[in-house]
C-alpha cells in the first residue's frame, strides 16, 4: 500500500479526506502529521488559499519524503468583503477556537438582513511530490450564514453555514452543513469537490 501524508493535525479533516479519497484511490494509506511523526505545521503566511496550501504540502513532503496533500480553506462572507477568508481558522484569535470563531462571525452579522448573508466555503488542495511535481485543485460551496448554530456534526463553521445545494429539509427548515450526513456533505462540500478533482492526479502520480 502506498502512503500519502496529509499536512494537518486535524483529525476531523483526516477522517474526511480518507473517506472522500478511498473510492478514487483505494490502495493508498493516508497519514496525518501525527502519524508521520511531524510535530509542527509551518506558518500560513500567504494571502491566498493556494499559497498556504502549497506552503503546508511542501513542508510535509520535505519532512517525510512522501507525496503530501494539504488544503487551505475558509468561509468568505459577502457582507464582510470576502473575510474571514484565509483568516477563517484564526478569526477570533490565534487559538483557532471554532466556537469563538462562530460566535464572532454571528455577532458581526447580527444586524445583516437574511438576503445579504451570502457566503461561500472555498478550498484549495495542493499535492506536492518527492520529485518536485506540484498540482493544485479548487472547490467552492456557495450558501449563506445562518442566524444561530445548528447541529453538532462537521467542524469549524459548519454549524452556522447553510449550503445552497442542500438548503432545506423535507419540512422546509433551513439546514446547516453540521446537520448533513457525511455522504450528503461530501457530495456538495468545497473540500469534497477539490479532493475529487485531485484524486485522479494522486492516483496517476502514485502509479508511476
Amino acid at each position: 500500500m502506498t502512503r500519502v501524508v496529509l499536512a494537518s493535525h486535524n483529525r476531523g479533516k483526516l477522517v474526511e479526506l480518507r473517506r472522500i479519497l478511498e473510492p478514487h484511490v483505494p490502495d493508498v494509506e493516508v497519514l496525518g502529521l501525527d502519524d508521520a511523526g511531524v510535530p509542527d505545521e509551518p506558518a500560513e503566511t500567504e494571502p491566498t488559499f493556494e499559497g498556504n496550501a502549497l506552503i503546508k504540502a511542501r513542508a510535509a513532503r520535505d519532512a517525510t519524503n512522501l507525496p503530501a496533500l494539504a488544503d487551505d480553506s475558509g468561509i468568505c462572507v459577502d457582507a464582510l468583503n470576502g473575510m474571514p477568508g484565509v483568516l477563517s481558522a484564526r478569526w477570533s484569535g490565534p487559538a483557532k477556537d471554532s466556537a469563538a470563531n462562530n460566535a464572532l462571525l454571528l455577532a458581526q452579522l447580527d444586524e445583516i438582513a437574511d438576503e445579504r448573508r451570502g457566503a461561500q466555503f472555498r478550498c484549495v488542495v495542493a499535492l506536492c511530490l518527492p520529485d518536485g511535481g506540484e498540482h493544485v485543485r479548487e472547490g467552492v460551496m456557495p450558501g449563506r450564514v445562518l442566524r444561530a448554530e445548528q447541529g453538532s456534526g462537521g467542524f469549524g463553521y459548519d454549524p452556522v453555514f447553510c449550503a445552497d445545494e442542500h438548503a432545506r429539509d423535507a419540512h422546509g427548515r433551513a439546514v446547516s452543513t453540521a446537520e448533513l450526513s457525511s455522504d450528503d456533505k461530501d457530495a456538495i462540500s468545497h473540500r469534497g469537490k477539490a479532493l475529487r478533482a485531485i484524486a485522479p492526479v494522486v492516483a496517476e502520480s502514485l502509479a508511476r
